[in-house]
């Protein structure tokens, strides 16, 4: 039979050689062809899949199949991550073995066996279907070869129940994590903030009938992540689904989207509900204990077994013995104490609310979703038909004692710091239909998600915000403030709309700088050019912008220089230099990007569009580029300097260019009426096979900040239909 199926190349061939090799196809199998015969997957010319179902379980087999068709390798790397198992695809002797130890640390498979079993069984049915979806593209696709997983189990899907870029457990430290559990090992320069580094998160606006030209809410929904990092599609049911929007690859819930009624748009919130606990650690016979008041507790353990391949192929295996307290596993040692994580972990309530709010019809009907406080990492931007628009906190938010700052570690052997419950939703600073008529959030505070009628900091506990506010926040309040009028094609001109006001607030200071230089001073002369350039900008990005190449690459060597120190005060790099960098440092990285242009390009008046550059040259998961082959210019930029079109490129190994890898990944704006209209654009394309035309046939809309009509009713599918078929045939 294996040679059967290594013959076949066509699933419709396969199931006749499964039916024809050995007799009537298996039960199993046979259960899930009954299941595709219910099941109608339409691509349009986007190859973007349309799914119906005559059940929601219909509806999550085809929704999981069509993305295994177009990129099974990224569900299975999600999955991967997501069970602590990347080391037996990648090897043992890199970064893999403690990603999946943290990993670990919280995600236990004979626990979440436990859970699965005791879900509601709707959601069972939801996991099932997942399960059987993705091994029935496995069985009809003998050519796919997965790295470790050749079979999934229901339970899986409760390893992945959120969608976010980063889940809350990759803020934990791989460098403390290998040196408590490992060898001493130094931060990286990405933990230290050293490296550039595109700010993940997202940028969602919603504004109300009374501001729009057709009296309809409109929704902007642009999530910033590493590209590819989700899928676009439509999953219908006759059971009330129809959800359209962005699936993070792997998952069976549209993550950020919307149906006929109401859209959705995630945000990285920056809340503080991520918790170190400096514990007091004393060692006994057989073990430890931890000071928790005035008793002494016993610090539990549990050996953690990995598995690994090996350079020969072959399987290997590390134990590690791992310890917690009541507050969360043990994942560092500072200062002498040990460090106790405490974070989210309620994969069953936190798969129902994120599967469930898709089908939510109003802002009601949302919040009776999130009454499960099961979202611990996403303010959300919310729009409907009636007109209703929020922004909403993530509604996991334990209660603390105002006396302590949960941004650092605090003393776990003192009961008053521990968490006392979760706050109630009327409890937290969201906002629900302003006076002002918007709310928009760019993972900045929550202060000013609605100008004037935001929540006030000082009526919330100081954890409800531990970053601050950033440039595309003020870029927003510029395009919101006093504003009427608005169509879907004005706020999808605002969503790349080109002002930079980091640099417009940042540039006056170097160019004063310069202008306190002394008349012999050498650099008055040789940065003269630069400087008359910047001071004349209007600081907006374009691809034939020179200023905007020599802004960038300014910004770029302060933050290599300053980073580490700007993260380590909790500030972003903007901040730092308007607040911390005086004039000498400022002129010597002006002088250090005019230096590093000509080096690079030839001359430092070289246009953005010769430097920023779209390229996917092939399916790798980790991307690599090459200036010799062909790519397409961007005008946006980093998102760092106030861009709300965010595009997070820097030069790789063996390239002066700039390439992109994170920023924009979907763009959406939705207008909510008698009919939802909405349009679109995706990183790349839909599939991830170079031999498909939907490879990279949207990399040039992208770029212009041109979207496309989304087909959400079958009559506007109508004439743009690629091909129609069940799964398997």
């Amino acid at each position: 039979m294996e040679k059967v199926l290594r013959r076949a190349r066509h699933p419709v061939i396969l199931l006749a050689l499964l039916a024809t090799a050995s007799g009537p196809p298996s039960p199993e199998l046979a259960g899930w062809q009954a299941q595709a015969g219910r099941v109608t997957i339409t691509r349009d010319d986007w190859g973007i899949p349309h799914i119906r179902g005559r059940s929601d379980g219909d509806a999550v087999f085809g929704l999981i199949y069509a993305q295994a068709e177009d990129d099974f390798p990224r569900i299975e790397a999600n999955y991967l991550t997501a069970l602590g198992r990347s080391a037996e695809a990648e090897g043992g002797g890199g970064d893999a073995i403690w990603a999946d130890l943290r990993q670990r640390l919280f995600v236990d498979p004979d626990a979440l066996k436990r859970d699965y079993a005791s879900s509601p069984a709707w959601l069972r049915t939801l996991m099932q279907a997942w399960a059987d979806g993705l091994n029935y593209y496995l069985a009809t696709h003998p050519q796919t070869r997965p790295k470790v997983i050749t079979r999934f189990e229901p339970w899986m899907a409760l390893s992945f129940t959120e969608g976010s870029i980063g889940g809350d457990i990759e803020r934990i430290s791989l460098s403390d994590l290998k040196t408590f559990y490992g060898t001493p090992t130094p931060p990286s320069p990405e933990e230290l903030g050293m490296v550039p580094r595109e700010p993940s998160g997202s940028n969602g606006i919603a504004i109300a009938p009374r501001l729009t030209a057709r009296g309809r809410a409109l929704l902007l929904i642009n999530p910033h992540t590493s590209f590819y990092f989700r899928s676009e599609a439509q999953m219908t049911s006759a059971e009330g689904l129809n959800a359209y929007g962005a699936s993070t690859w792997g998952q069976f819930f549209v993550y950020q989207g919307f149906n006929a009624s109401a859209g959705w748009m995630h945000t990285s919130a920056t809340v503080d509900n991520v918790d170190e606990f400096a514990e007091r650690i004393t060692r006994r016979a057989g073990g430890y204990d931890y000071r928790y008041g005035q008793v002494s507790r016993p610090v539990a353990t549990k050996m953690v077994t990995l598995r690994y391949r090996k350079a020969d192929g072959t399987i290997g295996e590390r134990r590690f013995t791992t310890y917690r307290t009541h507050h969360g596993p043990i994942v560092a040692r500072k200062a002498g104490r040990w460090i106790a994580t405490a974070l989210m972990w309620r994969p069953v309530p936190a798969l129902e609310q994120s599967y469930l709010r898709t089908k939510a019809t109003d802002l009601a009907s949302y919040t009776t979703v999130a009454q499960r406080k099961a979202n611990s990492s996403n303010d959300t931007l919310f729009a409907d038909s009636k007109g209703e628009i929020a922004f909403l906190m993530p509604q996991f938010m334990p209660i603390r004692s105002a006396r302590f700052d949960y941004t650092r570690p605090v003393d776990g052997s003192d009961p008053a710091t521990d968490w006392r419950g979760l706050h109630t939703l009327a409890s937290l600073p969201s906002v629900a239909n302003p006076r002002t008529g918007w709310v928009h959030n760019t993972n900045d505070w929550p202060w000013s998600a609605a100008g004037p009628d935001s929540p006030k900091a000082a009526d919330y506990p100081r954890y409800m915000d531990q970053i601050g506010g950033n440039a595309r926040g003020v870029h927003a309040d510029l395009l919101l403030t006093g504003k009427r009028g608005w169509t879907p094609d004005t706020l999808r001109a605002a969503a790349f709309d080109p002002y930079l006001p980091a640099f417009a607030r940042l540039l006056p200071g170097l160019v004063t700088a310069w202008e306190g230089l002394p008349a012999r001073d050498p650099r008055r002369a040789a940065l003269a050019a630069p400087i008359a350039l910047l001071k004349r900008w209007d600081h907006r990005w374009g691809y034939d912008s020179v200023a905007t190449s020599l802004a960038v690459f300014w910004g770029d060597q302060l933050w290599r220089e300053v980073g580490s120190v700007a993260q380590a005060e909790r500030l972003n790099v903007p901040d730092y230099i308007a607040q911390r960098v005086q004039p000498d440092p400022k002129l010597a990285a002006l002088s250090a990007a005019v230096d590093r242009l000509a080096k690079d390009f030839g001359d430092w008046r070289t246009p953005w569009q010769d430097i920023n550059r779209f390229q996917r040259l092939d399916d790798a998961i980790h991307p690599h580029f090459d200036d010799a082959r062909a790519s397409t210019p961007v005008p946006f930029t980093s998102a760092q300097w106030g861009s709300l079109a965010s595009f997070g490129a820097k030069p790789w190994p063996g390239t002066k260019r700039y390439y992109g890898t994170s920023g924009n990944s979907f763009v959406a704006v939705v207008e909510f009426g008698p009919r939802v209209k909405a349009m679109a654009v995706m990183a790349g394309g839909q599939s991830g096979d170079t031999a498909s035309p939907h490879f990279d046939d949207q990399i040039g809309r992208y770029a212009e900040g041109t979207l496309r009509p989304v087909y959400f009713y079958p009559e506007d599918l109508k004439g743009h239909v690629e091909r129609s078929y069940r799964p398997g045939r």
